[in-house]
């Protein structure tokens, strides 16, 4: 027997008990006679007493053991003098009778500690030793305890678990696919599935009406915090549904998960808000409703005063950031080369501080009376100790996301984003087709299988870009957690989409007539939704990157730094594909 108690388990109950421990060294400390190490295994760290005094070769084969030495002791539970409030294990510690080196280590590359002192890339490398991190192992064990309740309540709710391919066929519409070549079908390959979208539609077909799987997806896109190219979702499809089953049954999941995995209650239902109000008022289709600074449009109140910015401007907007009237003249230039950064791309920023007379002193007073000031403080409901920020530009669109940077680090600047506040909403009315200058013709926003909404389904034939979708997202903290739509179930109705997509009726068939045939059949209304898992925990727990709550993750070049992958293969592999490889420079 290795152990008969863990690390972190054992109590001042347990006084005088016999026991024995395996585990890491975290620590090791000598004090005159004495020699304290800290043992940690995955459930906690307790501490082990070797006493020169009383055996002096077992206290100095203690004062050999390195960082890491993998190791047993046998030993009696006593309590602490010296005791440690910090740790569940703190009131007591075992004085060792025995200890068996099980193996030794060399000096890690870096403290595996909390705050440790690695780096991101030396930790990438050495992943493994990261996760003995009691921080790092923690959003793991969160994760695990996150996909036990989903089960639970998709379980509770009639869902049936079923497993799709991993190796599937290549299908346009949607990020990049990574492909794998079949060495038994020469010259062909086989895509990893970047969701399975077609598969859960067949197991509708199937009448398999409720389904779920949490599924591994993969997409060859640019990565970001949260964004990795193979990444897990909870993936959900019903049958005989209308958007608002979905949508009800999936917000009561997500209160579910917060009231199980954090502890928090919501009991207000969350709002619902069409994407073209998201856009207008926040420049964003996951905006962070932790705080306000709603955009308010001021071309009727600013434009035509002589300053030739406003005059040329197809938008003028601004927030209105309470209490930040006290920035100075260097903060507000440096939000002003912020907002000009090439990822933002915005020309320039106006400010107006609201003086505590109320009065507005703004950057371009000389072109506006006091009157028309106040004017735009009214449109703001500012008060004095205000600060508005405004951009203008030549497209709406573009300047409103421009605002929207600009409102996420007054967010953060003001410390109004707090990871320990919770705000969740639908949005909902997507446009079914966004304009692709790449492609030249109109693509699909999610996918060329949603449905439109009922009513717009006349406009497919005469302007079928004011057409909008039966899809929504779930967004919480200004992150898109998830996102589904009612799906299109009618073969003619489906037929119709991929001839607006650009698809001739051959192409159609060749990318999925699979899919199409099996409309034939009695296809029943169906729906479903996709949450994220990895965004769904690195929000629990509080972390800036989904990369952190995943066990082997790729940095942000896509490559796994710890196995050394993507690399090259053996000639003879290349051989049985029949693949020549030529990269180009």
């Amino acid at each position: 027997m290795y152990r008969s108690n863990t690390c972190g388990e054992l109590r001042i109950s347990d006084v005088n008990k016999q026991v024995t421990l395996a585990g890491w060294v975290q620590r090791s400390r000598k004090m005159g006679g004495m020699t304290f190490i800290d043992l940690r295994d995955r459930y906690g760290i307790t501490q082990l007493v070797f006493n020169e005094e009383v055996n002096a070769e077992l206290c100095e084969r203690a004062n050999h053991l390195g960082r890491e030495f993998v190791i047993q002791v046998k030993g009696t539970v006593n309590e602490r003098f010296s005791k440690n409030q910090h740790i569940p294990t703190g009131d007591i510690e075992i004085i060792v009778s025995e200890l068996d080196v099980l193996n030794s280590s060399l000096t890690p590359p870096f403290t595996i500690e909390e705050n440790t002192d690695g780096g991101d890339d030396i930790r990438m490398k050495y992943r493994y030793l990261d996760l003995r991190r009691a921080n790092v192992r923690n959003n793991l064990e969160l994760r695990h305890k996150m996909t036990i309740e989903v089960r639970k309540y998709l379980d509770n709710q009639g869902f049936i678990e079923v497993e799709t391919p991993i190796l599937v066929g290549s299908t346009p519409e949607g990020a990049r696919d990574f492909v794998v070549p079949s060495r038994m079908n020469p010259g062909q390959f086989y895509a990893l599935p970047q969701s399975p979208q077609t598969l859960k539609q067949l197991l509708m077909v199937s009448g398999f009406d409720r389904y779920f799987q949490i599924a591994k997806c993969f997409r060859d896109e640019d990565l970001r915090a949260d964004r990795q190219p193979e990444f897990t979702q909870i993936d959900c499809e019903m049958s005989f549904v209308e958007q608002d089953d979905v949508i009800n049954l999936f917000e009561g999941m997500a209160k579910y998960l917060f009231k199980e995995i954090r502890g928090v209650e919501m009991d207000e239902p969350f709002m619902r808000m069409p994407w073209a109000d998201a856009m207008k008022y926040y420049g964003s289709d996951k905006p962070d409703l932790r705080f306000g600074m709603k955009f308010v449009e001021l071309m009727d109140i600013m434009k035509g005063h002589g300053f030739p910015v406003f005059d040329n401007a197809a938008y003028i907007g601004g927030i209105c950031a309470e209490g930040a009237a006290h920035y100075t003249r260097k903060q507000l230039d440096a939000l002003t080369e912020f907002v000009k950064r090439p990822q933002i791309g915005a020309k320039g920023m106006v400010y107006a501080r609201v003086e505590a007379d109320g009065n507005v002193k703004s950057s371009v007073d000389k072109f506006y009376t006091q009157e028309v000031l106040q004017e735009m403080k009214a449109a703001f409901n500012a008060k004095p100790g205000d600060l508005i920020l405004i951009l203008s530009g030549d497209d709406a669109m573009k300047t409103r996301k421009q605002l929207n940077e600009l409102r996420l680090e007054m967010g953060n600047q003001l410390g109004l984003r707090d990871k320990n506040k919770f705000v969740c909403l639908w949005v909902v009315d997507f446009p079914m087709f966004e304009w692709s200058d790449e492609e030249g013709r109109l693509m699909a926003m999610h996918h060329p299988f949603t449905h439109p909404k009922d009513e717009d389904i006349p406009l497919l034939d005469t302007n079928p870009a004011a057409v909008r979708a039966d899809a929504y997202d779930m967004v919480c903290n200004g992150i898109e957690v998830g996102g589904g739509s009612i799906r299109i179930h009618d073969a003619q109705l489906q037929a119709k989409m991929f001839e607006i997509l650009g698809f001739t009726p051959e192409k159609a068939q060749e990318q999925f007539g699979f899919l199409m045939n099996a409309f034939k059949y009695g296809a029943p209304p169906h729906g479903g939704l996709a949450y994220g898992l990895d965004r769904w925990v690195s929000i629990f727990a509080g972390l800036d990157s989904i990369r952190d709550c995943i066990a082997f993750p790729k940095n942000n070049s896509g490559r796994d730094v710890m196995l050394d992958a993507p690399s090259a293969i053996d000639q003879k592999q290349l051989d049985e594909l029949n693949l020549i490889v030529e990269v180009k420079e």
